[in-house]
């Protein structure tokens, strides 16, 4: 499998620069079989209503932070140090990236507001490992939102909202997961109305931006995300006919948290790399958005839906003026390719 086996063109007026008003993006409906895929043009506002009663929906309730945060400029210079936050080692401590990174050395002191410094404490090929004095809601106070690189401005005060689920809670992540993005409170108690949801947390990392650079895809390696699973999510998902995961990132958790056929709960990592070939376990629908080229959330859902499908619908959404990635329109796969 060849990491250009997932490259396709997209025009760049397709890449959705604001967000897509809550509950009134399109969703393309895609139902994969062995043959033609059956694709439906429909709006997700129609959601709850493509459910069946014994569908369980599982949403990944993290919540991003502003992870990007600038320090005033040191000596001389006259830039200000970009630090992008992106993994929490403890409760003061961040592995990070800066930019100037040159201008970075172990020992040196940051000085992001009256309220909050920060301590390098060491520095290796790519990432600074900062320690944060003062208080902690400086962060997100001053922080702004990471937003993704292919949305060609900067983050505003709204993105604070836009870049956020309705449901998100646990606190971690750095990007969002975006497939949740479309749903509005009154969606969700419809969707109540009927069906269970279940709540799950991944955090997002910087590894959902990371482009895979091999060719070979048995040579990329993933970064690793920290998950949870509550006791009472376990039970549910444990008793559950049909899982709906809401984007790849619950996909992600769900399919990496089963032992011996039964959901444990707790908390831990996952590195899992899913591509065409995988065999599904528990995920049996799946809300997603479009995705980049030659990215592993295009390659997981080639193998959720099959290669194929995934490339028809692709070209589908592209003349039907679909608006792709974080802020875009979505897909609602009914069931996986068995």
């Amino acid at each position: 499998m060849k990491r250009t086996d997932f490259s396709y063109s997209l025009p760049p007026e397709r890449i959705a620069q604001e967000p897509r008003e809550r509950g009134r993006s399109r969703m393309m409906v895609v139902t994969p079989t062995e043959g033609e895929p059956r694709i439906e043009h429909d709006t997700f506002a129609d959601f709850p209503a493509r459910l069946e009663p014994n569908d369980v929906v599982v949403i990944n309730d993290t919540r991003v932070i502003p992870a990007r945060l600038f320090a005033e400029p040191k000596g001389a210079m006259k830039r200000f140090i970009e630090v992008l936050l992106i993994r929490q080692l403890d409760a003061t401590t961040w592995e990070s990236w800066a930019k100037p990174a040159k201008r970075v050395r172990a020992g040196d002191a940051l000085r992001f507001s009256d309220r909050l410094t920060g301590h390098v404490l060491e520095k290796s090929e790519g990432t600074v490992v900062i320690r944060f004095d003062g208080d902690p809601e400086e962060i997100e106070r001053i922080g702004v939102m990471p937003l993704p690189p292919y949305i060609a401005r900067s983050a505003t005060e709204s993105d604070r909202h836009s870049y956020q689920t309705v449901y998100a809670k646990e606190r971690g992540a750095i990007a969002a997961p975006t497939a949740g993005l479309h749903f509005t409170q009154e969606i969700l108690d419809r969707i109540a109305e009927r069906n269970q949801i279940v709540r799950i947390t991944l955090h997002v990392g910087i590894g959902t931006f990371k482009p895979v650079k091999v060719d070979d895809l048995r040579e990329h390696v993933m970064d690793a995300e920290r998950y949870e699973i509550s006791e009472e999510a376990a039970s549910a998902l444990n008793r559950a006919r049909r899982i709906v995961a809401v984007g790849t990132t619950t996909v992600r958790t769900l399919e990496s948290a089963v032992r011996n056929g039964l959901f444990q709960a707790g908390g831990d990592e996952t590195e899992i790399f899913i591509t065409p070939g995988y065999q599904f376990r528990v995920v049996d629908r799946l809300l997603t958005n479009f995705h980049l080229p030659e990215s592993t959330l295009l390659m997981l859902v080639s193998a959720f839906a099959g290669m194929e499908t995934i490339r028809r619908a692709y070209q589908e959404a592209i003349r039907e003026k679909y608006f792709f990635y974080s802020y875009g329109d979505c897909m609602f796969i009914t069931n996986r390719l068995s």
